[in-house]
């Protein structure tokens, strides 16, 4: 009897742990599975995880350059392209006519659109707003006839270290909402930061002196 006994309780033990191992075996195997998710290389999960983003446009994609505003400033009111750049005239240019190409182009930037320019903020005259067809075939922005320029050396919304300099040929001013040229000199602090532009924008004192005086018939259009 006590021999039955003892072969039914060891039959029992082996079931049981047999039945443990088993356990034991499928949980290894999950937790195998899982530990091999947690292990990934960092690197590609941040590379899947971003993945979706690098297929949107970048903000200054969607920048409209040819829509004009206009920005209250130490100037008065001017007016500014769509990333908010000073926009100038040139005295030596004539209605609807830009008399600013290469090197001075490159000092000047015109401002070229591929489309219709818009009217933004500012007071702005929509109605005053148009395009002049350069002789390399681009559009350039013109504002109530007056061809519209930035300066390479404003950097940033709101320079407007061209105000007033004298440079191939002619002067350069901002211009208001009203179509008119503004010829409010540089404040103090901001005139010895602007008062050498670099390359030909500024001429020799000489060049600039004589030529100044040149476009005095242009100069009265504005």
């Amino acid at each position: 009897m006590r021999s039955n006994t003892r072969t039914a309780a060891t039959a029992v033990a082996a079931a049981v742990l047999c039945a443990a191992a088993l356990a034991g075996c499928s949980d290894n195997g999950g937790s195998g599975s899982a530990a091999s998710k947690s292990e990934e290389p960092a690197d590609y999960v941040e590379a899947s995880g971003s993945a979706s983003m690098g297929t949107s446009p970048s903000p200054s994609a969607s920048v409209d350059v040819g829509k004009v505003s206009a920005m209250s400033g130490p100037l008065g009111k001017v007016l500014v392209n769509g990333k908010g750049h000073t926009l100038y005239l040139f005295e030596a240019d004539k209605k609807n006519k830009s008399n600013c190409s290469g090197e001075c182009a490159t000092d000047w930037p015109p401002l070229i659109v591929s489309g219709k320019p818009s009217a933004g903020t500012g007071g702005v005259n929509a109605g005053w707003l148009s395009t002049i067809t350069r002789s390399d075939g681009k559009k350039q922005v013109t504002y109530n006839g007056v061809p519209l320029y930035t300066f390479e050396q404003d950097k940033k919304p709101g320079d407007f270290k061209g105000q007033g300099l004298n440079a191939f040929g002619a002067k350069w001013y901002v211009l208001g909402v009203n179509g008119k040229k503004i010829i409010t000199p540089l404040p103090t602090k901001s005139a010895s930061s602007s008062a050498s532009p670099s390359g030909s924008s500024s001429g020799s004192p000489s060049s600039s002196a004589s030529s100044g005086a040149s476009p005095g018939g242009s100069a009265s259009a504005y």
